[in-house]
């Protein structure tokens, strides 16, 4: 026997393939969009805020102040400002997100990068883009930062109802909608997010996650060299995660 073999009492010491078993060519990967694919704090983001609250003056009476107070108030509560404004109002998701994402001009503001595109190629797996935006919103954003027909399929917040109800991320039972329909394995799948929320709710369900955090430091966002429990890994770019991908 060798000096350093492990006793058959010994507990083996867990290796990366004990977390991850998926194979990188066998997992499937579900991109948010804004803040994850292109930087939507820099534009995006401002004027989809005052589009929103906008909104919620005209169809609801409120003075600025009071439709801005809602609108955080409803995207804390629920992760989409949609899902209060239905749930407490009776808006209509359909024109909501129609009057609210018309956001004229704003292409000429989104850019892309080659690097994002080549790395999403060598990514090894199947990719779906999974956004709490409107279809239409999405497959323009995509288009102008050149990330036309990378992916597999595009689930958007009109793909995220159940009984009639909107359940955009960060919801459960919408993530298994999902799966279900996809008739993917929870543990197979990989969600890339730069909102911890929602990889909360993915890790609980079975997925790893991935934190975004291109864009976030721009954006303000504090205490990024904390690693919570329920993220799986950190990355600073598409290239980062595309160079290793097997975690």
């Amino acid at each position: 026997m060798r000096r350093n073999a492990r006793s058959a009492s010994e507990p083996r010491a867990r290796t990366c393939d004990d977390f991850f078993p998926v194979k990188p060519r066998d997992r499937v990967w579900l991109f948010d969009l804004d803040d994850t694919l292109h930087n939507a704090s820099h534009r995006a983001f401002v004027e989809l805020n005052a589009s929103m609250t906008a909104y919620i003056e005209t169809h609801l009476g409120l003075t600025t102040d009071a439709a801005v107070a809602l609108r955080h108030g409803y995207f804390r509560r629920y992760g989409a400002t949609l899902t209060g404004l239905q749930r407490h109002h009776g808006v209509k998701p359909a024109h909501f997100l129609r009057e609210t994402h018309l956001l004229p001009g704003l292409d000429a503001h989104l850019h892309g990068h080659a690097h994002d595109l080549a790395a999403l190629k060598r990514l090894p797996g199947r990719k779906f883009l999974m956004t709490n935006a409107p279809l239409a919103y999405a497959e323009r954003v995509l288009a102008a930062i050149g990330l036309v027909g990378v992916f597999d399929g595009l689930i958007c917040v009109e793909d995220m109802s159940c009984f009639g109800q909107s359940r955009p991320k960060p919801d459960a039972r919408m993530f298994r909608m999902v799966l279900a329909r996809l008739k993917l394995r929870p543990e197979r799948c990989v969600l890339v997010e730069d909102t911890l929320i929602h990889q909360k709710t993915a890790h609980g369900l079975g997925l790893a996650t991935v934190w975004m955090q291109r864009w976030l430091r721009r954006a303000g966002v504090a205490r990024l060299h904390r690693r919570p429990v329920y993220v799986s890994r950190r990355v600073s770019s598409l290239a980062v995660l595309a160079r290793s991908p097997q975690f």
